[in-house]
């Protein structure tokens, strides 16, 4: 640029100014003579000097050839030295050049997320089941230096994270204010397993980490549980279906003692680890800030039970305990509830199909009904419950805050069901009521009648193969008259092949009182088929006044040629988008 201005300055130089003795005379005054200015630059060669250097033009007869010739090398030196100042400055210049064309470091992670049909967000990227590609995780590692405030990362259901984690974790320094790392489905490798391990030092502020189904993870969580060290504020940890070993829960076990913020530990679906939970239980009480504990269908015997129960003394603040599907540990309630009724802070009890027997509910009639603050109880689907289940279901009046009660598939007699509607009368926040597969119901829903009046916050009632009649639905529709039931949102009546299709037409001319139900499902047995009578009609004007309703299910009904296509074109002359589960 400078070249350029001095040769314009040359050409707009007055005529009187100019030398007459010589044109280059002239070009040396112009381009050799100039000395920068004060606080000025020194002015770079320009392409006429450095053209002209070297030649002889003969200088002074009384200058000597040795003089000439040091004046040269001098001069020839110092233009060497200001041609490579040139050439920096050039070379400076290109560089920021290529740095403004290129994208800053928010642009390429805008880009990136965009790629991805996801918005930017620097604090938290959720790129779950994105399809990522090992080329995506690579890129995605090398933008973490631009995200130093980002607090949560989940690629959870993207199998290609497998084998390529070790390329994230190597930069996960740049983001050390990371509070949750989610890495469920992603086929992690034993060697993903190790750099997780090798990065906690990195991310001293990770509170949550979800490793969910992964599994390939089982007999190798000790090469993250070693890397753990004292001081972790780690608060949550869900390794669920991760085929983990009782060598695992040994693991697991050892490092309890590091990581006292826990408050949530999730295992379920680990057939395999109830054979540790012994030795595992033993260790619980190095997190005496234990709120929920997952063991769902843990493999968990009578004997693991026993040490669980020991350990729940330690767990005074522990609000959610979930002990289903572990069939083998029916039997041995009766002597593993000794410290179960101290969980006064406990919220969620869940103990379906675990194969309760007639002992077991003895015991638990005495230990439930002293959880004060139990808000949601399940016994489902353990059938020896309805033999002796009266005594506890009568008491559940002792727990006022409950919100859900499920007793699917109990085996429930009418003097079961009698206590429950009893107990029910005060239950006035109850949200869920469950009594599917109880054939008791049917024709004894007038049991409830009191019951249903009073439960102004009831949303969820399901009835599926309850046996009910047209007596039961009409029950409901009086209830509904009433101005009761006014929040349920979700109903299922499924299964229940003896109403009548005069019930069904009394049923669906009061259907359209049920403002907020999303859910409605009326279909029949499987193996089973019956044709859709006159109360078709009925139930179409009925969903045209009931506006939240999202999906109805009719499976097996049969439907007419006319009544398929006033089906299919619902939606579309109301301008609705329901569900029909056909």
């Amino acid at each position: 640029m400078e070249r350029t201005d001095d040769i314009q300055s040359c050409q707009n130089e007055p005529e009187e100014d100019v030398p007459k003795s010589s044109p280059f005379d002239f070009v040396m005054k112009q381009f050799q003579g100039k000395k920068p200015s004060p606080g000025k630059r020194e002015e770079q060669p320009s392409a006429i000097k450095k053209f002209f250097r070297g030649f002889d033009f003969g200088k002074s007869e009384g200058k000597n050839r040795k003089e000439t010739e040091e004046t040269e090398i001098n001069n020839s030196g110092a233009n060497d030295q200001s041609e490579k100042q040139d050439l920096s400055v050039e070379d400076g210049l290109a560089h920021h050049i290529s740095e403004a064309e290129s994208p800053s470091g928010e642009q390429r992670f805008n880009q990136f997320m965009q790629k991805l049909g996801k918005k930017p967000n620097s604090k938290n990227l959720d790129l779950n089941n994105c399809e990522l590609s090992a080329a995506d995780v690579t890129e995605l590692a090398s933008l973490l230096p631009f995200l130093p405030e980002l607090e949560e990362i989940n690629l959870s259901w993207n199998g290609c994270v497998g084998g390529t984690l070790k390329a994230l974790t190597v930069h996960l320094q740049h983001v050390n204010l990371l509070k949750v790392l989610r890495l469920n489905n992603c086929r992690l490798t034993a060697e993903d397993v190790t750099s997780l391990g090798e990065a906690f030092e990195i991310v001293p502020q990770l509170e949550e980490l979800d490793l969910s189904w992964n599994s390939n993870i089982g007999g190798k969580l000790s090469l993250l549980t070693k890397k753990l060290q004292k001081g972790c504020k780690i608060k949550l940890l869900k390794i669920t279906d991760c085929n983990l070993t009782a060598k695992d829960g040994e693991s697991l076990a050892e490092i309890l003692n590091v990581i006292p913020n826990l408050e949530v530990l999730d295992l379920s679906i680990n057939k395999h680890i109830g054979c540790s939970m012994k030795v595992l239980a033993q260790d619980l009480k190095n997190v005496p800030g234990l709120k929920e504990l997952n063991l769902h269908m843990c493999g968990l015997k009578q004997d693991s039970l026993q040490g669980l129960d020991t350990a729940l003394q330690h767990l005074a603040e522990l609000r959610k305990l979930d002990i289903s599907c572990n069939k083998e540990i029916g039997g041995g309630f009766k002597d593993s509830t000794a410290h179960l009724a101290s969980l006064k802070n406990l919220e969620v009890l869940d103990l379906h199909q675990c194969c309760v027997t007639e002992e077991d509910m003895t015991v638990l009639s005495q230990v439930i009904p002293l959880l004060s603050s139990l808000q949601e109880l399940n016994l489902s689907s353990n059938k020896n419950v309805g033999v002796s289940s009266h005594p506890l279901l009568g008491r559940l009046r002792f727990l006022p805050k409950l919100k859900s009660v499920s007793v699917s598939n109990c085996g429930l007699r009418e003097e079961s069901f009698s206590s429950l509607a009893e107990a029910a009368l005060h239950l006035p926040e109850l949200e869920i009521l469950d009594l599917s597969w109880n054939k008791c119901v049917g024709g004894n829903l007038k049991l409830l009648w009191g019951a249903l009046k009073l439960a102004t916050e009831i949303q969820v009632l399901r009835l599926s193969s309850c046996n009910l009649v047209a007596e039961d639905l009409a029950l409901l529709t009086l209830l509904t008259q009433d101005g009761h039931l006014a929040r349920l949102q979700k109903l299922d009546l499924s299964y229940n092949n003896n109403i009548s299709d005069e019930g069904w037409v009394v049923f669906c001319q009061g259907l359209a009182v049920f403002k907020e139900l999303a859910e409605l499902d009326v279909s029949l047995r499987p193996s089973s088929s019956r044709d859709c009578g006159t109360w078709f009609s009925a139930l179409l004007a009925a969903l045209t006044k009931l506006p939240a309703l999202a999906e109805l299910g009719m499976q097996r009904w049969v439907l007419s040629e006319s009544q398929r296509k006033r089906l299919e074109s619902f939606n579309q002359d109301n301008k609705r988008n329901v569900r029909f589960d056909c």
